[in-house]
């Protein structure tokens, strides 16, 4: 099963990504998550000391792969064995950080877009493995050919307009390049009243569950200790099982 997960920055997309990896790890799955953040922090919630270097910046690699960084590159460099390569594991789950384009003005034909659409298009479309992808709301590695691979996105909302405005964005651009399957989770909801009103701000998506404040998740991001919170993980599961039927 192919899943990315994306919202607003600060809603909680990592934590969940984390959350659900963990869950299909315990049930004896393989498992990859994807760190496509451009400030990437998953490491962190999985308990890992420090970030591995995101592949983007590892310029070897790029021009052994693509052939040239600033002239004429291979639009097909080689991916497959990336994963084995260069994952992190923790608990079963293993970690890619990808990173993000930081020169300005840099567009989709650049030879570092290039390298992570091939990798993320291997990672979706050719392997069986679990792949969970931590994005940013843009989706911006996430092209058409790649996204015929998600079997669903989810969108993670707080109860607040913004990431709520976020979505709906979100999920228009989401429909753009072929994922259908769009479905949100609710973060740092406090009650029934809240779900609610968040159902009813959301009509267009279906929620798939609520996740509640977690003084565990709080205290993780303090001190980068990996998130350990029974009644997530617990909830992680359900959200999981929806996911699989």
């Amino acid at each position: 099963m192919k899943i990315a997960v994306t919202g607003k920055g600060g809603v909680g997309k990592t934590t969940l990504t984390t959350l659900l990896a963990r869950a299909a790890a315990g049930e004896d799955r393989r498992v990859y998550v994807i760190d496509a953040d451009p400030n990437p922090n998953l490491a962190f919630s999985l308990g890992l000391p420090e970030t591995p270097a995101p592949l983007i910046e590892l310029k070897s690699l790029l021009l052994e792969r693509l052939g040239a960084l600033d002239s004429f590159f291979r639009l097909n460099p080689k991916v497959d064995d990336i994963p084995e390569q260069f994952a992190v594991e923790k608990d079963g789950v293993r970690l890619l950080v990808l990173g993000g384009v930081r020169q300005g003005g840099a567009g989709c034909a650049c030879p570092e877009n290039t390298f992570l659409k091939s990798l993320l298009q291997h990672l979706m479309l050719e392997r069986q493995d679990w792949i969970f992808v931590d994005f940013e709301a843009g989706l911006e590695h996430l092209g058409r050919a790649t996204a015929r691979g998600v079997d669903a996105l989810l969108v993670v909302v707080n109860p607040d307009r913004a990431s709520l405005e976020t979505a709906v964005r979100i999920d228009r651009l989401a429909k753009e390049i072929g994922i259908n399957c769009v479905r949100a989770i609710g973060n740092r909801v406090a009650d029934d009243a809240e779900a609610e009103w968040l159902r009813s701000s959301l009509p267009g998506i279906d929620f798939l569950g609520f996740l509640p404040d977690s003084a565990a998740v709080r205290r993780a991001v303090r001190t980068g200790s990996g998130i350990a919170d029974p009644a997530l993980s617990e909830r992680a599961r359900y959200i999981l099982k929806a996911l699989a039927q």
